[in-house]
């Protein structure tokens, strides 16, 4: 990367609203603050990336091969019954990745998660456990 190039940061409404998990070779991965859902995104660490069509093709492909990577942990560790997964950015025009454990059971199901209720606070203990069994299934062994 040149010199010159813009430096990359998080957005700040994602760093105020996520747990910051780690870093994959293309994307952090962060897990977000409302304990309604197991709930992660991928944030692919490029400056003034918007869409997924702003990266080029070889960081495309890396991203899905992480949000393939990241899926399968996801599920493997909280057996849902469905993921959702989705890149919007409508509220942070950063690019980032929604990936969303859904069970038949949860308060927004079968609706998209979003506005259905005011974020739930994370139990410390549970996060930690959560993450660490995240880390050790993505990358981390």
């Amino acid at each position: 990367m040149p010199s010159d190039a813009p430096a990359w940061s998080l957005h700040s409404q994602l760093t105020k609203d996520t747990i910051d998990i780690g870093d994959l070779p293309l994307c952090r991965v962060l897990v977000v603050k409302d304990a309604h859902y197991p709930w992660l995104l991928l944030v692919p660490r490029r400056p003034e990336a918007v869409e997924i069509i702003d990266l080029d093709e070889v960081e495309q492909a890396q991203l899905m091969t992480e949000i393939s990577r990241t899926a399968r942990a996801l599920k493997d560790v909280t057996h849902c019954d469905k993921l959702n997964i989705a890149a919007l950015g409508n509220a942070v025009p950063q690019l980032h990745v929604h990936l969303i454990a859904r069970r038949t059971s949860d308060i927004a199901w079968p609706r998209p998660v979003w506005g259905v209720a005011p974020p739930l606070a994370h139990d410390a203990e549970e996060v930690q456990k959560f993450i660490s069994a995240l880390r050790r299934k993505i990358w981390l062994g």
